[in-house]
């Protein structure tokens, strides 16, 4: 889910002012009022833990909402220029530009259905999407300014919060017609749907809470308080978990779904916005658009593990489940940027397929030999590759022996620092190259005796410095 655009400060970048600046007064004060004095402390993270951003794809004029199908592979952005740029995970290439309403916002994907709903926020209306066909079959009139919705794809049913009419609109999916407005206090932001509980939640900007609708009925059955200016919400179903962004406070706030309470409070970066979960990685991540950055957070420790840099004033971010890729809409530059996890799996030989670069013995003591050995799916051939350029197994680092960059300095493992000393770059022709060194990981004398241990040597473009990287 992302939050509504063109409400901070930092938003200026994107030229004039838009009609959603003056329905979102009090988000506009409290922008400025942070920018007059210090930024609240937020927790310090590494600088990336894993994740990488592996692209940047140009897509339409101002991108605000992001939604993906993982039945599909693909990605759906709304750009404010009035359409939504349909992307191809695989290529990552722009395959289409929907038109749809004016000035649309929010996006969801009923998988189950193949059809892609986008929020109008300037129409009043909601744009209907065959996702086969990449047309737009209907258009449903929901209010004033609809500004996000959320799919229960059980119920086949579309949930669409109305910033200034103060509402949630209720839309059969088969019929294309609201079935019920729910009226909700001011100011109805994000939107988000449990279906395992048949649950809607709401922040709500005016109260600074969350409203829990009950789908059944639609009632508000609770009223969670939360951060300053709540914004955006994401539910993890099978933890029982919800987060929602305040863009005031600069953090997140976790809230049991069970107890309906505030669990923990989460530093996060500038302004926080969109907020995106990936269960099955237990990894929540939190677009920061007065930052620049997403932060990721490990649901389990409800910590902030990563602060990744991505482009100008990032809004909307999804996650596709099936393969723990997030992507994110910046709002600032028209670009879409991919942030891909960490691989993991063997370093293989590029001219010995059957040997792999192994931890001597499988251990996770500092100083411990790197050697080639036969590849065998043992622990310690299963390396991590890292977004910040490490290389990790067994929770320790490829380092260099002692930190000497000559030729022929031997390689080990050692606790990671992150310093330039554990930095390997892949080149295009298969090198595994130390920036601080100037050298390759090398196999000396190209050996096949399981134990010989690696090292580092004059970039030659050799056999012996060919790898095959997860």
């Amino acid at each position: 889910m992302r939050a509504q655009r063109d409400h901070h400060a930092s938003a200026g970048q994107r030229g004039g002012t838009s009609a959603r600046w003056c329905s979102a007064a009090a988000v506009a004060a409290a922008a400025l009022s942070l920018a007059a004095g210090a930024a609240p402390a937020s927790a310090a993270a590494p600088a990336a833990a894993g994740y990488a951003v592996t692209a940047s794809i140009p897509v339409g004029s101002d991108p605000g909402g992001v939604a993906v199908d993982p039945a599909t592979g693909t990605v759906y952005v709304t750009n404010r220029d009035g359409t939504v740029s349909v992307i191809d995970a695989a290529t990552r290439t722009v395959t289409a530009s929907i038109p749809v309403g004016s000035d649309p916002g929010g996006v969801a994907v009923d998988p189950a259905t193949g059809t892609v709903y986008v929020t109008n926020f300037a129409s009043g209306t909601v744009s209907v999407i065959d996702a086969a066909t990449r047309t737009v079959t209907a258009t449903i009139p929901v209010g004033t300014s609809p500004i996000a919705e959320a799919v229960d794809p059980a119920t086949g049913t579309v949930y669409v919060a109305d910033e200034a009419g103060r509402s949630v609109s209720v839309i059969d999916e088969a019929t294309r017609t609201v079935t019920a407005t729910i009226p909700v206090p001011p100011i109805p932001f994000g939107m988000a749907v449990d279906p395992a509980t048949g649950t809607v939640y709401v922040p709500d900007l005016g109260d600074h809470s969350v409203l829990v609708i009950d789908a059944a009925t639609s009632t508000v059955t609770a009223t969670i308080p939360v951060g300053g200016n709540p914004s955006a919400v994401a539910v993890d179903p099978a933890a029982g978990t919800v987060y929602v962004t305040n863009e005031m406070d600069y953090t997140v706030s976790v809230i049991d779904a069970a107890t309906r309470t505030v669990t923990a409070t989460i530093p996060v970066g500038n302004h926080p916005a969109g907020v995106a979960v990936d269960p099955a990685a237990g990894t929540v991540f939190v677009t920061n658009v007065g930052g620049n950055t997403v932060s990721v957070i490990n649901a389990a420790t409800s910590t902030v593990t990563a602060t990744i840099p991505v482009g100008t004033a990032p809004f909307g971010v999804a996650v596709d489940p099936a393969t723990h890729t997030a992507y994110v809409a910046n709002s600032g530059d028209g670009t879409l940027t991919v942030i891909s996890p960490p691989q993991t799996g063997p370093i293989v030989s590029g001219y010995r397929s059957a040997l792999c670069v192994a931890d001597s013995g499988d251990s996770a003591v500092n100083d411990t030999p790197v050697t080639i050995a036969s590849c065998d799916g043992s622990p310690g051939q299963d390396w991590t590759v890292t977004g910040s350029g490490t290389l990790q197994v067994n929770g320790k680092c490829l380092d260099i022996y002692r930190d000497e960059k000559t030729s022929k300095a031997p390689v080990e493992l050692w606790t990671c620092t992150g310093g330039t000393n554990q930095q390997w770059h892949l080149t295009s022709a298969g090198a595994l190259v130390n920036p601080v060194s100037g050298k390759c990981l090398d196999d000396p004398r190209f050996s096949t005796t399981p134990g010989t241990r690696l090292e580092l040597y004059t970039c030659n473009g050799g056999a012996s410095q060919q790898w095959k990287i997860p």
